[in-house]
């Protein structure tokens, strides 16, 4: 696989998990308001791992959902930093 077609994958992925990650964060703010059924936090996290914590953490803070979170407010970076660096890795490994 060349540079290429491998950032194309790749953005494609996090652009629609990204997208993913926004909707679902919205949706628990506003089933939180209604008292509805929510989204459990260990599934947010889970979306978070799987590519959506940039824009899961970009949301929060914006509409202000488990801002006082540590669990996220933490989490959330800590996975953006190790996702950074596993990233870097991959590339680095595949494309010398």
């Amino acid at each position: 696989m060349d540079k290429l077609t491998f950032f194309k994958i790749a953005g494609i992925l996090f652009a629609v998990v990204s997208l993913f990650a926004v909707i679902v964060t919205v949706y628990d703010k506003l089933a939180a308001k209604r008292h509805k059924r929510r989204i459990p936090e260990n599934t947010l996290l889970g979306i978070g791992i799987l590519g959506g914590a940039v824009s899961m953490y970009i949301t929060m803070k914006i509409i202000h959902h488990k801002t006082l979170h540590k669990k996220f407010m933490t989490g959330l970076p800590l996975i953006i930093l190790l996702q950074a660096i596993a990233l870097t890795a991959v590339f680095f490994s595949c494309f010398r």
